[in-house]
This record gives structure tokens, sequence and C-alpha cells, in this order.
């Protein structure tokens, strides 16, 4: 006897199904995108205002850290078996390969940036939650529009627990190098 569905069941793609998935080229080589919760999704084009801030925090964190960990841009983090999100920075554990035999995994993260202009309400109402439910100690969401930073800390199943906006003339510090000083002005110049 064979069972008859009523609605067409989802699919969710892992982790492994959609890296072989891009490994056999079913995906256009300009095409952006991410896995989050086992749907594969689209990512908004990138504008010259969210490149330039990218380019600015890269700069800042490589000049300000060095050798100290590794700074990866719009990179893929495995997340789980069903999530592979392309945080817009990353800064990670040193590893000697420098993730060449695997990509990252939450463990690896020290700092997750987001720079929001267009994605705001998913940057913050989806990918936030995931790398809290997966235990990412701290996340930025750079957002262009309001000229602030929010910074979660804390993470747990329910979200992060602390969140703080900086503006202005604030200057921000990460949980894994407190040494560090990232003016907001830097990222917000004019």
């Amino acid at each position: 006897m064979s069972a008859v569905l009523e609605f067409p069941q989802r699919h969710a793609v892992s982790v492994a199904e959609y890296l072989r998935m891009g490994e056999a080229g079913v995906f256009q080589p300009e095409a952006r995108l991410e896995l989050i919760e086992g749907e594969i999704l689209e990512m908004a084009p990138i504008g010259s205002r969210h490149s330039g801030t990218v380019n600015t925090l890269n700069r800042l964190f490589a000049q300000l850290l060095g050798e100290r960990c590794v700074v990866a841009v719009q990179n893929p983090v495995a997340l789980g078996d069903r999530s592979m999100p392309q945080p817009d920075l990353a800064l990670l554990k040193s590893r000697g390969d420098d993730y060449t035999r695997s990509h990252p995994t939450a463990s690896d993260v020290l700092l997750l940036i987001e720079v929001a202009d267009t994605t705001r309400a998913f940057d913050v109402g989806t990918k936030v939650p995931l790398y809290a439910r997966h235990g990412i100690a701290e996340v930025w969401v750079v957002d262009l529009t309001d000229r602030t930073v929010r910074v979660f800390r804390d993470p747990g199943p329910a979200g992060y627990a602390t969140e703080i906006s900086a503006v202005g003339e604030d200057i921000l510090h990460a949980l894994a190098f407190p040494e560090i000083a990232i003016q907001l002005a830097k990222l917000f110049p004019g």
C-alpha cells in the first residue's frame, strides 16, 4: 500500500548535499547562495556601500590583528547539518591550513559580522538567531541605514541574551580581542 501525500513535502538540503550540488555544477558559478536551515536562499546583490564597508572592516581587522586570527570575507561557515551561511566577515581561530581542508564551524568562530543595507530584517531576524543557536559567541550587525552597530553576545537556544547598540563616536571591542578598538567613525565616514 503506498502512502498518498495530500500536500507536497519540502526536502531540507543538508550541508553535504549542498556542497555536492556545488561541486557537480548545479549552481551557476556567479550565483550568490546560502544554505539556511535546509533551504537554499539567493543572497541580495552587493551594493557599493556594502562592499566598501566590508573592505574597511577587512582592512581594519587585518591591520589590528595580523596573524592572530584568520579574517575571512564572505566565506561559508558550516553550522550543523543544515546551514552554511556566508557572513560578510568572520574572525576565525588560526589554523595551519587556513581552512583549506574543511570549512570553519561554529567552534572556529571568534566573531561574525553581517553588513546590513537592504538585508537588515533577514540578518537580525533569521541569521542572528541561527548564530545564537549554534553558540557563536559574538555577532555584529553593521546597519548602514541607521549608522549603528548592533552587538549580540551570550548565545543560547532562544537567541542572544545581550544586545548592545553602538552609535556615533562609540568604540567597539570584540570579546575575543578586548584590547583592539574599532571606532564607529571609521565604519561610517562623512
